[in-house]
This record gives C-alpha cells, structure tokens and sequence, in this order.
C-alpha cells in the first residue's frame, strides 16, 4: 500500500502482513482509494479535501485519511480498537511525520467521546455486514463530530441507503466494495 498523490505520494505505508481477521481489518486497495479521491476532487463535490477537518472511521491503517492529509486536508481524527490496526496506524503517522495534524482515538466508532471539532469530511469503512457503519455514523452525529454540510464517504460490501440527517449524492461499485457518498443535512 501506498499514498497515491499529494505531498507524500509515492510513500509506502506500513506493510499489513497477516492484518487482523478477528478485527476483520481490510484495507482501502490503492486503486479504490485513487478512483474515491479522484471522484471527490472532480468538482462535483465542491473542494472536500483542501483545508478539511477528517474524521476516519474504523481507520485501520489509516490509509483514507492519511491521503487526505496528503492531498490538504488540515487535520485528521482517526479512530480504531484493533491493535493490529492501531499499530500499523501509528507506524505510518510516524513515517509521514504527520503527527502533529492527527489525533488517534482507541475507541470503539459506535462509542465516541464529545467531539472537539466536528469534521467536515468523514471516511466510514466499517467491517462488511455487521450493521455497525449505522451506529457509528449516529454516534458521530449525536457527539457533535459531524460538521453542517460535511460529506461523508461510507464504504461497505453493498449500496447504502441514507440514514436520517443524510442526503445520498452517489454511490459506485469497486469490485466487492460499494462507495456511497452522503452530505450532512
């Protein structure tokens, strides 16, 4: 795995050996990372990524919002319990050097605390199937960690539909992922 494009493109980020099945961690592949981001920064969506505030869901490795920081975005919050996940997260904010515009939660996504900012652009890549991308896209709006209007990329096995509070603007298939953007009502 690797940062497609921005300041650190071309970096390698930590290598996920066996990951962690219990956690059911299974990264972003570059190519469905490089296509999302490309779509978000057609226009169609405004300009989400320069100057945004991120919060990264079930981050794993923190691929999505590690190439939003590459790409401009301002800060990024990224949340995981998975030690796995959580290691290899931390390696690759250190190999950035980054540390300074991410803050990592070791949390459970569907239990946030109070949110100190609310993100204006949400990465949501919950395990497939498990009905947890709900609960924590309602945590994070009933916590204060979504922003009025903030765009919220949701990635799970198939289409979703829009929760209350949520607008669907798209929605496209890669391979065994569906990528469902919303907007903040």
């Amino acid at each position: 795995m690797r940062i497609v494009a921005g300041d650190w493109r071309g970096r390698r980020l930590a290598a996920l050996g066996k990951g962690d099945p219990a956690a059911h961690l299974r990264p972003t592949t570059d190519r469905v990372r490089e296509a999302l981001f490309n779509m978000l920064a057609g226009g169609r969506f405004g300009d989400p990524i320069i100057d945004a505030v991120v919060l990264d869901l079930f981050a794993g490795t923190g691929a999505l919002g590690l190439e939003a920081l590459s790409r401009g975005a301002a800060s990024a919050t990224f949340v995981e319990t998975g030690r796995a996940g959580l290691r290899l997260l931390r390696d690759n904010i250190a190999s950035l050097g980054c540390a300074d515009r991410a803050q990592v939660l070791a949390v459970d996504a569907t239990r946030l605390p109070a949110a100190t900012e609310p993100a204006t652009l949400v990465f949501l890549d919950p395990p497939y199937g498990k009905g947890l991308g709900e609960a924590a896209l309602a945590a994070a709006q009933a916590r204060g960690w979504i922003a009025p209007a903030a765009l919220v990329v949701w990635e799970e096995a198939t289409e979703q539909a829009a929760p209350p509070g949520f607008t669907r603007l798209d929605a496209r298939r890669y391979g065994d992922s569906w990528i469902t953007i919303l907007r903040a009502e």
